[in-house]
């Protein structure tokens, strides 16, 4: 059986807990509770291309002031980026993650999600402030980890994506 290291990466309450839990759990719970470190699950994805389980680094998050620690990178084989709809700042932040030299070395397979769809109304994160990753042809989902809404076909995208590098 295949492996797969995945790390979630992101500014804090953008919802990468949440989505884990949707994702491994299928629940959704509205507490937050801020990740310390790393919390770690693991699930196994079918996909056309071949199974793999994943290991789902849930990373503490990132906020210029806290920055990700380059070891909990290592051997990952992709990352889900996520971003708050609600919050641009967010998109800002994953911007700076994906720009530094320590991520951009691992050259890896990753997917942003643009997070909380079910709040769509709020979001300040429009077409044009995506159109740097749209340009790049970064994968883009709109998720919601409280609905469940395309969450599934982000995580099974990404491990797609990783499979097909091998």
């Amino acid at each position: 059986m295949i492996t797969k290291k995945v790390c979630l990466l992101g500014s804090f309450a953008v919802g990468k807990t949440s989505l884990v839990g949707r994702f491994v759990k299928g629940i959704y719970s509205d507490k937050y509770l801020s990740t310390l470190g790393v919390k770690i699950d693991k699930k196994l994805v079918e996909t056309p291309v071949g199974a793999a389980t994943l290991l789902l680094w849930d990373l503490a998050g990132d906020d210029g002031y806290q920055r990700i620690k380059a070891s909990y990178l290592e051997k990952s084989g992709g990352f889900l980026v996520v971003v708050d709809g609600t919050r641009k700042s967010t998109l800002d932040q994953a911007m700076e993650i994906l720009g530094r030299e320590d991520v951009k070395a691992l050259q890896r397979p990753f997917i942003l999600l643009i997070n909380k769809l079910d709040l769509i109304d709020s979001w300040e994160v429009d077409e044009d402030a995506l159109a740097p990753f749209t340009q790049q042809g970064v994968p883009i989902y709109k998720t919601s980890a409280k609905t469940g809404e395309a969450v599934e076909e982000a995580f099974t995208q990404l491990t797609v994506m990783m499979l097909n590098q091998m």
